[in-house]
């Protein structure tokens, strides 16, 4: 179990942009802007998406988990 509301997730685990908004309950045009260094809501920390195709990417459940993480223990 973790804090993806209780899913279970495997360690090099691909999660979709789709997963991605939905477990952080951000907006497309957010994710994108805070992997984007020249937008003003850029987040360096925020995990970059790795490329699986010429048409599709994804992002590492593990990471976004750990990133989700560092966000709680700010609080």
């Amino acid at each position: 179990m973790n804090a993806f509301t209780g899913e279970t997730f495997q360690m090099h685990q691909v999660i979709s942009l789709k997963e991605v908004m939905r477990i952080t309950q951000l907006g497309r045009a957010t994710i994108y802007n805070m992997l984007d260094p020249k937008a003003a809501t850029y987040d360096s920390t925020f995990p970059k998406q790795i490329k699986l195709s010429n048409n599709r990417v994804g992002w590492i459940a593990s990471e976004l988990h750990a990133w989700i993480e560092s966000k709680m223990a700010k609080r």
